[in-house]
């Protein structure tokens, strides 16, 4: 069944892990961070994703289920003050036996996306990378993904994407490739292929707002055909998310009318990279990334610190002044007062 505001595009925040600080699960402030996204306007969640920390999905940390499912709550809780429900999308990794166990287990727990990383299949051919997507869509509505290597994804050449556009359970892409050349593979195959039911989410942390406002326009059988993202599944809506959920509006309003883009859009779009920079340590490779988003959110409250899974995760050199730096340089671009007024309450019960 087609979720119409999967399709009219929305802000997903990738969810981060609540951890205390001996590494294990802090529910309280888990839920609280769930509370914060749907109370900021999300119009859903993905769980169990990189922001998630992927090592969750390994038998010996035994977090998965409970993560999926607390979020699930919170968003059953939601749905029932809400006119449409919220849009569930739980991260899916393993090989294809692993695979469609974990979509089978989010599927039971009210998910309806399944975003897949292809990371165990780095090896596979094109064609089996497609048998393992059409075996996962088997369970649960596909939601494409291409991560960029960097962050534990894989290269995935267009003749991949043509393939995943013939999987009739296929129903999102995110795109986060941090490269403008591969993100134009995955718009020409849904191009191509003929289908217009497929929603485009950006990833691309580097290149929010630009996916957001550009048209991708290819010829297809001699003729035009135009192809947009149409909202944001993003580690950098983990922060800010209010402030997401505006900047979503104004985007969607201003390709609406038509017309040029703003000057007042097109600088936030280089502020809010320079943001993105420091919170995911683009300096080193983004190796502080899960640090840079728990750090605003640990300054924040919602989170007890930093800690992540890996004991070896942490900071990049300099990333903590440039994360000083640019929450001071923008502060329009956070929530701290709308997180301090409502705090108490999403953490209470």
């Amino acid at each position: 069944m087609p979720n119409d505001l999967l399709h009219r595009g929305t802000v997903i925040p990738a969810h981060p892990l609540a951890l205390t600080s001996d590494r294990k699960l802090d529910e309280r402030r888990q839920r609280a961070l769930s509370r914060y996204y749907l109370a900021a306007g999300a119009g859903g969640l993905a769980v169990g994703v990189h922001t998630t920390q992927f090592q969750i999905h390994e038998a010996s940390c035994g977090l998965l289920e409970p993560v999926l499912a607390l979020a699930a709550e919170e968003m059953n809780r939601a749905d029932e003050k809400r006119d449409e429900p919220l849009v569930r999308v739980a991260g899916i990794c393993g090989a294809t036996e692993q695979a469609v166990r974990e979509a089978t287990m989010a599927r039971e727990l009210g998910y309806g996306l399944g975003l897949l990383n292809l990371r165990a299949l780095k090896d596979a051919s094109v064609p089996q990378l497609v048998e393992h997507c059409r075996a996962v869509a088997e369970v649960i509505g596909l939601f494409g993904f291409y991560l960029q290597p960097g962050l534990n994804g894989i290269d995935l050449p267009i003749e991949f994407w043509r393939g995943f556009c013939e999987i009739e359970n296929a129903q999102a892409i995110k795109v986060a490739v941090f490269d403008r050349y591969l993100t134009l593979h995955v718009m020409r195959a849904v191009a191509e292929s003929g289908r217009d039911d497929i929603a485009l989410y950006t990833g691309n942390d580097d290149s929010i707002v630009l996916d957001l406002v550009t048209p991708f326009k290819f010829q297809v059988g001699g003729k035009p055909v135009t192809v947009r993202f149409v909202g944001g599944l993003l580690g950098q809506w983990a922060v800010g998310a209010l402030p997401a959920t505006k900047l979503l509006d104004e985007c969607q309003r201003q390709v609406a009318a038509g017309g040029a883009i703003s000057q007042e859009l097109m600088t936030l779009a280089g502020e809010l990279t320079d943001v993105n920079a420091a919170i995911f340590d683009a300096a080193n490779g983004f190796g502080g990334c899960v640090p840079g988003i728990h750090e605003v959110l640990r300054r924040q409250g919602l989170l007890a610190g930093e800690a992540c899974l890996d004991a070896n995760e942490v900071f990049g050199p300099g990333q903590i002044e440039e994360l000083d730096r640019t929450l001071a340089a923008y502060p329009h671009l956070g929530d701290d007062e709308f997180v301090a007024e409502h705090l108490d309450e999403w953490l209470a019960g």
